[in-house]
């Protein structure tokens, strides 16, 4: 097959190429991770005259962001009768109103700063396929209408299958993340503010000003930090136990112009799918469909999920050759509302943003914007609602049952691999084998070599599990992943798995 593994955004630009940092460094504004948060807010606090510096681990763009579906909206499949009902109507009115917000300001950056990124108005669709979702669609336009959101009730849509019902958001939008990510940063590094790459930061130390300690061994002094790392790597504030892991999957197929769907759609139902067309370079378009989402760690053979979604395109759009697939992951808040502000209630200049729950393109640009207030001390109209700080639903069923899992894995996993030798490893595959009294993830390659690492994880102790598509170690507690010689893909975690 000529399919690619690995994201469209990422493998249709440019890599960048900033440095990394060499030499004791001090700035206004420290911003850890350098996606859509990172360099949006970098670029926010720079126009408003704070020098900032961006430390990235690896790449611009390569993280998260440059694996998302992208589409910037305020329709977030079902969410907002929900939030009325258990929130009240200002809650679901803000929420609303600020990823409106959201979208007016991301465009109003490209407008303004000319980035070609492919953006461009679409409406955004949440669709039932059989009756007995229909009720919660509708209850959708309701609640969305009584906030004032562009909401109707469609009973048709231009997609090639019918369905039973949809909401529609007039006006939301789509673009390149990628491209947009790399043409931001070009605007942010330079004039006292600085891009830094291949950088990964340890810890933050202090405050007033704060000290943030990098692998590399300088250290970037600054009055404010964020840290937009997708689940902090900061341990503190809990937010490791106030989220958890999802992991969803993806696929691009070229397909003929003439034939694209006009909008952008999600499904509703335990086995929903994501739809969007993107053009191509070459005067092409892309169909891309996600679904399969799952805890992280939950699932081994994830193979099997690429394997359900080409099923889908066969069966949905007649397609037989996929171009693209590749993964992504994000953190789930218990409350569905993100977390955005102080690390702590006893930090005063460290900031967080996290908890998207799979809506990050327009919660990245809001946190942005919330964070940019924050630390220039203007009020912002929705810091209280996102409040990092804020009493979190510990006791819900949503809540016990993701930390019932973790709590159980990190006990039961201690089992894991007990049986199992590194003969029972057959190639192309990874197993967690208990050896010389020691859990070791154990991968044997194509060439039937045994490559072997510490299988439990270096952020808090859980041990992780092997995922055969991506052939990586991923940790199902909080989410960092691992290749197969122990290097870091993901965090929360800042230390490699040792090598055996």
């Amino acid at each position: 097959m000529s399919e690619q593994h690995g994201s469209f955004w990422i493998a249709s630009t440019l890599e960048s190429n900033y440095p990394a940092v060499t030499d004791p460094l001090t700035v206004d504004v420290a911003i850890i991770g350098g996606g859509m948060v990172g360099i949006t807010a970098a670029y926010l606090l720079k126009q408003a005259g704070r020098r900032v510096a961006v430390l990235e681990a690896d790449r611009v763009a390569t993280g998260v962001s440059g694996h998302t579906t992208a589409k910037v909206t305020s329709l977030h499949q079902l969410i907002y009768a929900e939030l009325i009902k258990h929130r009240g109507v200002e809650t679901a009115r803000i929420y609303g109103d600020s990823n409106q917000a959201a979208i007016a300001r991301l465009e109003k950056m490209i407008e303004s700063e000319q980035i070609d990124c492919d953006f461009e108005h679409k409406d955004a669709y949440s669709f039932a396929t059989s009756a007995d979702q229909l009720d919660k669609i509708k209850a959708e336009v309701e609640a969305a209408q009584k906030l004032g959101l562009p909401a109707t009730f469609v009973e048709t849509t231009d997609l090639p299958f019918a369905v039973a019902g949809a909401v529609k958001f007039s006006q939301q939008a789509q673009f390149h993340p990628c491209k947009y990510l790399l043409a931001l940063a070009s605007k942010v590094d330079g004039g006292g503010s600085f891009i830094f790459e291949q950088t990964r930061v340890k810890t933050v130390s202090g405050e007033n000003p704060c000290q943030v300690i990098t692998d590399n061994g300088p250290t970037v002094t600054a009055q404010d930090v964020i840290v937009a790392t997708n689940l902090p790597i900061l341990d503190q504030g809990l937010f490791f136990a106030k989220t958890y892991p999802k992991r969803s999957y993806l696929i691009g197929a070229k397909i003929d112009p003439a034939t694209a769907f006009d909008g952008m759609y999600i499904g509703t139902g335990s086995s929903y799918h994501s739809l969007r067309t993107t053009p191509t370079d070459d005067g092409g378009t892309l169909l891309i469909i996600g679904g399969g989402s799952h805890k992280v760690g939950e699932i081994t053979q994830t193979q099997e999920r690429y394997q359900q979604l080409r099923d889908y395109a066969r069966l949905k759009f007649g397609l037989n050759a996929i171009d693209y697939y590749w993964s992504t992951q994000d953190m789930v808040s218990f409350d569905r509302l993100p977390y955005i502000g102080k690390l702590t209630p006893a930090d005063r200049h460290i900031y967080v943003a996290t908890g998207f729950s799979l809506w990050g393109m327009s919660k990245s640009v809001l946190s942005a914007m919330v964070l940019s207030d924050l630390i220039q001390g203007i009020q912002n109209p929705w810091a209280e609602l996102y409040d990092a700080t804020r009493p979190t639903p510990f006791i819900t069923s949503e809540s016990l049952k993701q930390n019932f899992d973790v709590g159980t894995r990190w006990v039961g996993d201690r089992l894991k691999g007990l049986f199992d030798s590194s003969d029972s490893v057959a190639p192309g595959e990874g197993k967690v084998v208990t050896t010389q009294g020691e859990q070791r993830g154990i991968y044997r390659d194509e060439a039937g070599q045994l490559h072997q690492v510490a299988a439990v994880c270096p952020h808090l102790g859980c041990v992780v599990a092997w995922n055969q598509a991506e052939k990586s170690w991923d940790c199902p507690c909080h989410g960092s992943r691992f290749d197969t010689q122990g290097r870091i893909l993901q965090g929360p975690a800042v230390k490699p798995l040792d090598q055996r």
